[in-house]
């Protein structure tokens, strides 16, 4: 069975080697103020429009007051379309700019928005003040649900993983982003 190809500027691409943004994950770390958690709730819905989930401690730490089961954080995860009209105007708050350490060696990126007001679309709210949050974004190739499958599971191949270089190029070429060396 001839491999499916894809004709792109001239050049043809394997269209298994094409990488997709798989989700992006927002996330508040609130520690134990529960004030502060109830308005990265309200800030992650006004955000997106959709309902976040409370994250809980699983170890206890005697000198921060931890103990588990306390609600620490909330969280949201995007996937499909949804996410990708997101990263937009998340990467567009940043000035397109990332930082070469923001990618990791598996085709994640992970980055900060230090205030919310700086994501075009989403107005100051007195009741959450000024807050920032982390965003973190996974890429993949197709084929990678092999992993995850819950029959015959296997790991991925070295040579169908992505690199650090490959998400830098993807981020440039995708979204427009530049990419800063330290």
């Amino acid at each position: 069975m001839q491999q499916q190809m894809v004709t792109k500027q001239g050049s043809k691409e394997n269209v298994m080697c094409q990488l997709r943004v798989t989700k992006v994950t927002l996330n508040i770390g609130a520690g134990k103020s529960a004030e502060k958690l109830e308005k990265g709730l309200k800030l992650l819905k006004a955000i997106t429009g959709i309902a976040p989930i409370k994250t809980f401690t699983n170890k206890r730490i005697p000198n921060w007051g931890l103990r588990p089961g306390l609600p620490i954080g909330c969280k949201l995860t995007l996937r499909k379309a949804g996410s990708v009209e997101l990263l937009k105007r998340l990467i567009q708050s940043r000035d397109s700019k990332l930082v070469e350490s923001q990618f990791d060696g598996e085709g994640n990126v992970s980055f900060g928005i230090p205030e919310y007001i700086d994501i075009p679309g989403v107005n100051y709210d007195p009741a959450i003040g000024i807050m920032g949050l982390e965003v973190c974004v996974t890429l993949e190739r197709p084929g990678f649900r092999i992993k995850r499958r819950k029959v015959m599971k296997r790991k991925i191949p070295a040579r169908h993983r992505i690199t650090k270089q490959e998400a830098i190029d993807f981020m440039k070429e995708k979204f427009g982003v530049t990419v800063i060396s330290e």
